[in-house]
């Protein structure tokens, strides 16, 4: 294709834009996937939960997905951040068009799909950063298993860690470390002991080592992994370029889909992490394949009116 109009443009190029670009390639629609190389789960060595590809490094996973996807020819990839979108209402017809911008090049398509993954908002804490995805961890599913039932910490960030505590103890002895976030109430604290869950009360200094918690009063716990909750963000502002609905969430707030991942604004869908509360590799695959689906059928029997 020479031009720069497609039936679907497709922002971001992870596990659910690949997963979208999959089902519309096939349909033989005219595709451009616009991706800025930031996966969400770039830290980490190995992805876990997803069924046949367990234990496989995530780069590995999505590196042969675009492989895939990019064998069909009407599908194209531009590597850059969409910095710009825009919705276009023709005068007359009141069809729907949009227009992004990549790199000061405009992109015309008649539906879009927003892949745009979500950035994790770490806490303020010395060699935590360094080590996320490696040591320390938000997804039991995914990284507790490996702990082999190994001492697990959980560093609380507010009151809803204390439900990462109550999980935890199937994977390992778990220790929630409070670091001021919140006081367990009666009941709480009667729940966290039917689990086996040990308190630590003094704030975490720094992370050390593998998984070392230096504590405020001068001790050193030493955990197999580490847990905590991180608050996130949409990765980009498209979404709100565009207007469409948010919904908020215990952790951040998401654009708010319907069953086949359409959004508020007709002709937009979203999907993968951006577009729900739960994060997983299955999961976002799964989304991407109603996306590209969801977009494929509106293309192919409504056509998009506005009064």
């Amino acid at each position: 294709m020479s031009n720069t109009n497609y039936d679907v443009i497709i922002i971001g190029g992870s596990y659910a834009g690949l997963s979208a670009a999959l089902q519309l390639g096939r349909a033989r629609q005219k595709v451009l996937i616009v991706d800025e190389g930031l996966r969400r789960n770039r830290f980490a060595s190995h992805s876990h939960g997803f069924i046949t590809q367990d234990h496989v490094d995530p780069a590995e996973i999505a590196a042969e997905a675009r492989s895939q996807v990019m064998e069909y020819k009407t599908v194209e990839w531009v590597s850059g951040r969409a910095d710009a979108a825009r919705r276009n209402i023709e005068v007359g017809s009141g069809e729907t068009s949009f227009a992004i911008g990549v790199r000061g090049v405009r992109y015309h398509s008649r539906r879009l799909i927003l892949a745009l993954g979500v950035r994790d908002i770490l806490p303020d804490i010395d060699g935590l950063q360094e080590r996320w995805g490696r040591s320390v961890f938000h997804c039991p599913y995914c990284h507790g298993y490996e702990l082999n039932q190994g001492k697990i910490g959980v560093i609380a960030g507010s009151a809803l860690s204390l439900h990462h505590a109550l999980m935890l103890p199937d994977w390992g002895p778990t220790t929630l470390l409070l670091n001021g976030a919140f006081e367990p109430d009666r009941d709480q604290l009667h729940a966290l002991a039917a689990r086996g869950v040990v308190i630590e009360h003094f704030p975490v200094k720094a992370l050390s080592n593998h998984a070392d918690v230096q504590l405020a009063d001068g001790r050193t716990l030493t955990f197999s992994g580490l847990f905590t909750l991180a608050p996130f963000e949409v990765s980009s502002p498209i979404a709100q370029q565009l207007g469409v609905d948010m919904e908020e969430g215990p952790l951040g707030f998401t654009i708010k889909t319907d069953a086949m991942k359409g959004t508020s604004i007709p002709g937009v869908f979203a999907c993968g992490d951006a577009a729900r509360p739960m994060a997983s590799v299955a999961l976002a695959v799964g989304d991407g394949n109603l996306a590209g689906v969801g977009a494929h059928r509106s293309l192919m029997f409504e056509t998009i009116h506005h009064e």
